[in-house]
């Protein structure tokens, strides 16, 4: 049995230097298109598979970029992975995943960032929700590795793109109050999450638009997830009847699902007894039961824009070695500015189902923040 083909073998049965099989591996323009016919079609018949890490890297340039998530099983990382994938595909990079949990993070969070970039063969890294890795990644940009973020920074120090969270907020808050509520419960997220902030942010703005101070009482912290979501929605349901509230907004349409499961339990009818909205549109809201109201958040063009971001920080860098460029620095005399970082915010729309007590179902944009006609 034959050993494994190697480039050297490739270009000995071409009849041209390694080079040159180099530069069609990295679809370089500048070779004759008989001879590139010669070595591709050598390639097929020896069944050559080039290293990706290595045809990069013998170009000049790395054909990996990095993606970190939090965990494959949040619900929102098929569509991003789609989105992302979709904008990798027409060029030629490859995607290497790394999902980094929560523990990862506790142990040392720098640690864990080093590690993933250890060989340094990646050219650029997209982090979605990173949250406690934030500033570990903030430090890689600032040291000229090309980092994105997607929907997660307390303060934005990279490149980021995300939804307009407290806009979002604001409108479904609004649309309860339209409908006539006042004593509107939050279920957030946890803290070190910009969205969570957002999230109540726009609650809360709403609220005092209309003269009311948000309780204490009725603003939990949950983690997204759906068993906090019926955790908070028990204590929300055993409050006196003069402290409960008469609408629950939940930050995410998984804990909304835990405030259904609880209201079960308690024999509350939503929306009869207490109307219920969640953010993200999952796939399952329209079909749990009462169908969810939420605001729908565009997770496909999040992962596609914040690709073709990193994408476009690649294709302009100047000064690449094996993945880690010089910092992106605009040069005035001996003093050097960082450039200020991208910044794309993405609009929500309010999707209007059985859970608020409304009585159709439409969808409406609220990028511009606009009143909602219930």
């Amino acid at each position: 049995m034959a050993g494994k083909r190697t480039i050297e073998d490739i270009a000995r049965l071409a009849g041209v230097s390694k080079a040159t099989v180099s530069r069609v591996l990295n679809h370089k323009p500048d070779v004759d298109p008989a001879t590139r016919e010669r070595i591709l079609s050598i390639i097929e018949e020896q069944g050559f598979v080039p290293s990706i890490t290595a045809s990069g890297l013998a170009g000049g340039r790395n054909r990996l970029i990095g993606m970190l998530i939090p965990s494959l099983t949040w619900p929102l990382i098929p569509d991003l992975i789609r989105g992302i994938a979709d904008a990798v595909e027409p060029t030629p990079y490859e995607l290497v995943l790394y999902s980094i949990k929560d523990e990862d993070l506790e142990r040392d969070r720098s640690e864990v960032i080093s590690r993933l970039l250890a060989t340094q063969l990646t050219a650029g890294l997209l982090a979605v929700f990173p949250a406690r890795a934030s500033q570990q990644l903030t430090r890689l940009y600032q040291q000229g590795f090309p980092v994105v973020i997607i929907d997660d920074q307390l303060k934005q120090t990279t490149p980021w793109v995300g939804t307009d969270n407290a806009a979002g907020a604001y409108t479904a808050v609004r649309h309860l109050i339209n409908l006539g509520h006042r004593r509107i419960a939050h279920i957030g997220g946890p803290h070190e999450y910009l969205a969570s902030h957002d999230r109540y942010n726009g609650y809360r703005q709403a609220l005092l638009e209309v003269e009311v101070t948000p309780d204490p009482d009725l603003v939990l912290e949950g983690d997204f997830m759906p068993p906090t979501g019926r955790t908070c929605a028990k204590k929300l349901f055993e409050l006196p009847p003069e402290k409960r509230p008469t609408a629950i907004f939940a930050a995410t349409d998984q804990m909304a699902y835990g405030v259904l499961s609880a209201a079960e339990e308690h024999g509350i009818s939503i929306p009869q007894d207490i109307a219920l909205v969640g953010f993200d549109d999952d796939a399952p809201s329209a079909h749990v039961r009462p169908p969810l109201t939420t605001i729908r958040q565009p997770i496909y063009e999040m992962g596609k824009c914040g690709m073709e971001l990193l994408l476009s920080l690649l294709s302009t860098s100047q000064e690449q070695t094996f993945g880690i460029r010089q910092p992106l620095t605009a040069r005035t005399g001996e003093a050097t500015q960082p450039h200020q970082p991208t910044r794309i915010e993405l609009p929500t729309s309010l999707v209007i189902r059985e859970s608020c007590g409304a009585n159709f179902h439409i969808a409406v944009t609220t990028s511009s923040g606009e009143d909602i006609r219930s």
